[in-house]
């Protein structure tokens, strides 16, 4: 399978779309957890990295620094 190449501050999409009803979510911790915060509704997740691995679907938008 492979390994999508994430970084802090990129907007992703994930399998399941959140409650409120978008699916854009920005990465703004990352570490053996990865904190990441809805685009729609500005609610913020923490979940164990191996999980985010295998429920992000794609890379949206890249940061620049």
């Amino acid at each position: 399978m492979e390994q999508k190449e994430f970084g802090l501050h990129d907007v992703v999409e994930m399998k399941k779309p959140h409650p409120c009803g978008a699916n854009r979510w920005k990465i703004i911790r990352m570490g053996m957890d990865v904190r990441i915060k809805c685009e729609g509704c500005s609610h913020s997740v923490l979940i164990p990295r191996r999980e985010f691995q295998r429920k992000i679907k794609k890379i949206l938008v890249k940061y620049e620094e």
